[in-house]
């Protein structure tokens, strides 16, 4: 399925700049087409150069863990859920610690931990299964969990809009909690529902009941912060829990007399390797994702939603918000960039841009996360992963919609 989604980005890109040519004398658009595909390309390599600290860092981090056996305690606490979600994952294997590792990086914001800890989680699946070039359900369900995730601390979004000169930067706080969480609770229902996996288990209601609960709490409690202090807090807590946990696997692993060095060297050298081996499939999809957005492929499908709500008599004023949900799940750059773009066009505290930044810190960007993690464990058949993945993103940003109908509309 994802051959034909990468060819269909081309043909389309193509199609729209024959138009753009042909019908509106734009005479530079395969020039800029062209353009990209060398600007990507070079993108690619500075992303993967980056990716290498980054990466050789926390798996050497993650051999630590391994070591000091507190994977395999987080297994034997975390067991029951994910053998119930995941039955093909044995109770005590390692990939349920760097899958709780990963998906616990990912609610405090800390996407640089996030990905080598995600990649890491993908090759331990990567070992149970038993075709190694399609996807299996576990590795499909975490990767929808990883993409949908709900961040806690959306540290970005609030600093971006204060850049602006926004007078309240974490009012979109609250909206971005609730749509990244309608985001991660469509993507496990629809992933659940096409593996036929059931969620009415006694063990699986308490825990997300427990979940919830926690989440809830947290959200009333920062919630009546001010901004600064929210800002300060927030940033205090990810940064905390974070270097506790490198100081938390290196005082175990010296406990139980592992020669932390070496150890460390070893989960580097992965590191490496890893980032080294994602090249050629990030390469391709953000080749694509740059062709189509030169093309005036998204700007013309922007255009015809636009016109055809207002057709129905809706309010459109949610479409000028359309060019970060429609760039979110292609590329965060291109995310990011739309987002500035709307925030610089409209205004940061318009009601377009409190909308692109609650769809900013919704989601996450799936194509690229399914390139990089199912391209690290050479994985490529890649299933119902994709269309999963694609659902939570839709309910995050339809989500996201209606929070800022209701908090700003």
């Amino acid at each position: 399925m994802l051959h034909r989604i990468w060819l269909g980005f081309f043909l389309i890109a193509f199609i729209a700049a024959l138009w753009q040519w042909l019908g509106m004398g734009d005479s530079g658009v395969f020039q800029r087409m062209v353009e990209s595909t060398f600007s990507m390309s070079k993108l690619t390599v500075e992303l993967a150069i980056g990716l290498i600290g980054t990466l050789a860092f926390w798996l050497g981090m993650m051999k630590l863990a391994e070591a000091s056996g507190l994977v395999d305690t987080l297994a034997r606490a975390l067991g029951p859920v994910f053998t119930r979600l995941m039955p093909e994952v044995p109770p005590r294997h390692p990939a349920i610690g760097s899958m709780t590792m990963n998906l616990s990086a990912n609610l405090l914001g800390l996407d640089n931990a996030a990905t080598p800890l995600g990649l890491k989680a993908m090759q331990d699946l990567q070992t149970l299964n038993p075709n190694k070039h399609t996807a299996s359900n576990a590795q499909i369900l975490f990767l929808v969990l990883n993409t949908s995730s709900v961040t806690l601390f959306p540290i970005t979004v609030f600093l971006y809009r204060a850049q602006q000169g926004s007078t309240d930067p974490t009012a979109v706080f609250i909206p971005i909690l609730i749509a990244t969480s309608c985001s991660t609770l469509v993507g496990l229902l629809v992933t659940c529902w096409v593996q036929r996996i059931n969620l009415l288990q006694r063990t699986l209601l308490l825990w997300f009941g427990a979940g919830i609960s926690l989440l809830l709490a947290f959200i009333g409690y920062f919630a009546t912060l001010s901004v600064d202090e929210l800002q300060r807090q927030s940033a205090l807590v990810g940064n905390l829990l974070l270097f506790s946990a490198i100081m938390l696997f290196l005082l175990l692993a010296h406990r139980r007399q592992v020669n932390v060095y070496e150890t460390f060297i070893e989960g580097a050298k992965q590191g490496f390797e890893t980032a080294i081996m994602i090249i050629p499939y990030l390469l391709a999809m953000l080749v694509a994702i740059g062709v189509l957005r030169e093309s005036g492929a998204l700007e013309g499908f922007i255009w015809l939603l636009r016109e055809g709500i207002g057709l129905l008599g809706l309010d459109t004023r949610f479409a000028d918000a359309l060019p970060t949900a429609l760039m979110k799940p292609l590329s965060g750059s291109g995310a990011r960039a739309m987002m500035l773009e709307t925030m610089s066009t409209h205004g940061v505290e318009s009601f377009a841009a409190q909308v692109a930044s609650i769809i900013q810190g919704s989601t996450e960007t799936t194509f690229y996360v399914l390139a990089v993690y199912f391209g690290a464990v050479g994985i490529r058949h890649t299933r119902h992963a994709l269309w999963c993945g694609l659902s939570a993103d839709l309910a995050g940003i339809v989500a996201a919609i209606l929070c800022g109908y209701w908090f700003f509309g």
